[in-house]
């Protein structure tokens, strides 16, 4: 009798430690799925060049996301917004957490981007990248904020977001600085990466090429711009190592003169 039970405890301390050791391989393996989005709302002008943010929160509150980058956003700029603070009321009207990385901020006014999260935000970082300002009269390509960087944990994951808006001009040598910046800042992160932004460049651009040796592209192929009959592909949502792509889509509104993009990701 104490012969047997001697064995059923060395089978119970076995199993328990079985058990222990399997759980973090069981941790590892698993996928946690998160829908991101990347949209240039306009400064809550639609297509018709009219502001709405009720348009823009519905077309947003469809995403159904649960990180979205926002690109062109105004915080109390000037009478186009209604002198409002886009990124706040936004955050508000669909119960989500924001940080706002101001591009330029002028008397009280700001203007730039923001990440509006279902999770908490445990840290915000806005970082300064090559510009070439369009509020000075004569620019010359200098370093200014307004690329954003926000630290989550996707239950228990943790995860970097980036969120940019690239240099429009045909002329690509700012974003070929602005890429080398954003290269260089992401790097100093370890871990899952995601970027969200408006590139003002398509997938092929040679300016971009660089990006692509660390991120991946979620979709390649859909056009983004103009939202009516849209002919361009300059809106992103890039990943790193670590993060698979289930699935990504554009959703068709015209609540801005940029359409969403929509991505379906799993966090290993």
């Amino acid at each position: 009798m104490k012969l047997t039970r001697r064995v059923t405890e060395v089978l119970l301390a076995a199993a328990v430690l079985a058990t222990a050791a399997a759980a973090p391989a069981r941790a590892r393996g698993h996928d946690v799925p998160l829908r991101v989005a990347s949209y240039n709302i306009h400064a809550g002008a639609g297509m018709d060049n009219v502001f709405d943010l009720d348009r823009q929160e519905a077309a947003l509150r469809g995403l159904h996301a649960d990180v979205i980058g926002l690109e062109e956003v105004d915080v109390h700029w000037d009478a186009r917004s209604e002198w409002r603070d886009l990124a706040g009321e936004l955050a508000e009207r669909l119960g989500m957490h924001v940080s706002f990385a101001p591009i330029y901020s002028i008397d009280g006014r700001e203007y730039g981007v923001a990440v509006l999260s279902r999770y908490r935000i445990i840290g915000a970082t806005n970082h300064e990248i090559t510009r070439l300002s369009t509020q000075d009269p004569d620019p010359v390509p200098a370093p200014a904020p307004g690329f954003g960087e926000v630290v989550l944990r996707v239950k228990g994951v943790p995860l970097h977001v980036y969120v940019t808006h690239l240099d429009y001009r045909a002329d690509p040598s700012v974003r070929v600085a602005q890429v080398a910046d954003t290269r260089r800042i992401m790097a100093e992160d370890h871990g899952r990466k995601v970027l969200l932004g408006d590139f003002n460049a398509e997938p092929n651009a040679p300016e971009l090429a660089p990006l692509w040796r660390e991120l991946r592209n979620a979709e390649p192929g859909l056009p983004t711009f103009p939202a009516l009959d849209p002919v361009k592909r300059i809106d992103y949502v890039a990943v790193s190592p670590g993060i698979a792509v289930r699935g990504a889509t554009v959703a068709d509104t015209l609540a801005s003169d940029h359409r969403p993009i929509v991505a379906d990701l799993s966090l290993r």
